[in-house]
């Protein structure tokens, strides 16, 4: 494992051989969480290259500056990935980031795997919900804000319990996730714009909207969609070992398509 940081102050960390011949996969983390909450999926993928960063204003990448639009978490994404055509596999709010930048730069991904795809911007997506995140992309104290969401997902005892310079690096955290809630009430990109082979991914314990919202993109996609049994959204951290295997289905999508191009052009018919 090393670890490294990019021109903008965004921490990365590298698993597994380094080596151009091994599959190479990205991993970008959803709101409110940090790229260690892949730590134990990694385990189960020591034979690939694994890279997975903290986005601008979450985890060690609090000193980067925070995130002013979308556009930004693209580029980071694109830095951490280099040159050489990546699959890129997402948790959540992750996936706005990762379609975002597959949309613009279709030719720097090999595949997309996109874990439970969070689109408040969609017809279907319950109306309860979204005034939730218009409250919260009004919210003043983002740091109050940080507290609040954090303590609901760990449990207000645990909170109470974290240490105190913990709990100032979870709120100061605030900013970057109110920038990633305004940034899905409004469409930032139209799906069908998306000509990147991906995998959707869903929990079968999950809330039904999550679940609806990844079986209707995998339709209109025409891709497949991978389950997970007991588990729901934070598949990532209860199912690691099956979220490893999630990984890998993502990868082998690009690598299919290769294949395909490859016989294609041999046959004088391109796909």
């Amino acid at each position: 494992m090393n670890g490294r940081a990019t021109a903008t102050a965004i921490a990365v960390t590298a698993h597994g051989p380094h080596d151009a011949t091994v599959t190479e996969v990205v991993l970008v983390h959803g709101a409110m969480d940090r790229a260690k909450s892949f730590r134990r999926v990694v385990d189960h993928l020591p034979d690939l290259r694994v890279i997975e960063y903290d986005r601008r204003g979450y985890g060690e990448s609090v000193p980067a500056v925070p995130p002013a639009s979308l556009a930004q978490h693209v580029d980071d994404l694109l830095d951490v990935m280099g040159d050489r055509p990546t699959t890129v596999v997402a948790h959540s709010f992750g996936c706005v980031v990762v379609v975002s930048a597959a949309i613009s730069h279709p030719e720097r991904f090999r595949g997309l795997g996109l874990w439970e795809p969070q689109v408040p911007w969609m017809e279907f997506w319950p109306g309860s919900v979204r005034r939730g995140l218009e409250a919260m992309a009004a919210e003043v104290d983002t740091d109050a804000l940080a507290e609040r969401v954090y303590a609901s997902m760990v449990g207000e005892g645990a909170w109470v319990r974290l240490p105190e310079d913990l709990k100032a690096r979870r709120r100061a955290e605030g900013m970057a996730f109110q920038s990633d809630v305004v940034s899905g009430l409004t469409a930032p990109f139209r799906w069908e714009d998306l000509k990147v082979p991906s995998l959707f991914g869903v929990g079968l314990q999950t809330w039904p909207f999550a679940q609806e919202a990844a079986t209707r993109l995998a339709d209109s996609q025409g891709a497949d969609l991978f389950t997970i049994a007991g588990a729901a959204h934070s598949a990532h951290v209860s199912h690691p070992e099956q979220f490893a295997q999630f990984v890998r289905r993502s990868t082998s999508i690009g690598l299919e398509l290769t294949t395909l191009n490859k016989d294609a052009i041999e046959q004088g018919d391109a796909v």
